[in-house]
């Protein structure tokens, strides 16, 4: 019997709707976080690392071979902002960005990824998400227009 076998994994960055600190809970943070990392590994995406802090979020995880990532996205968006919004009326207005930045990661940083997003509320007492994300899409060679990339 022919077999299919995949490892692509992914480093996944997205915001909530105008960085927004909706996140600062730290309680909350983590159950989102959880959560997010449920929802992914039920998309057949399991995690390696969720993390982040009040107005963003880290997933790397390997992406499945019957899901696009651009799906996968889209649902971990749609029911993560469900769940957010039965959380209390404080959450009642939130909203996801509409993109996102996922980068390829080599089986050889794999390690130093999921530490990289272990490490996220120290990492933010330096610099801002706006500063870290575009060094991220610096570091991967991508270019961007700065009138649409902060929805």
């Amino acid at each position: 019997m022919p077999q299919s076998l995949s490892a692509v994994y992914v480093h996944l960055v997205f915001s909530t709707k105008e960085r927004r600190p909706f996140l600062r809970d730290r309680t909350l943070r983590e159950s989102l976080h959880a959560y997010l990392g449920s929802v992914s590994k039920q998309l057949e995406c399991p995690p390696l690392r969720v993390g982040g802090v009040e107005d963003h979020v880290h997933l790397l995880c390997r992406l499945a071979r019957t899901i696009t990532q651009a799906d996968w996205v889209k649902e971990l968006k749609r029911v993560s902002n469900v769940w957010l919004k039965q959380q209390g009326r404080d959450y009642s207005g939130f909203q996801w960005q509409g993109g996102y930045a996922a980068f390829s990661v080599s089986q050889s940083n794999l390690e130093e990824v999921a530490g990289y997003i272990s490490e996220q509320e120290e990492h933010h007492k330096k610099m801002s998400f706006q500063d870290e994300f575009r060094a991220l899409l610096r570091k991967h060679n991508l270019e961007w227009d700065e009138r649409y990339v902060w929805d």
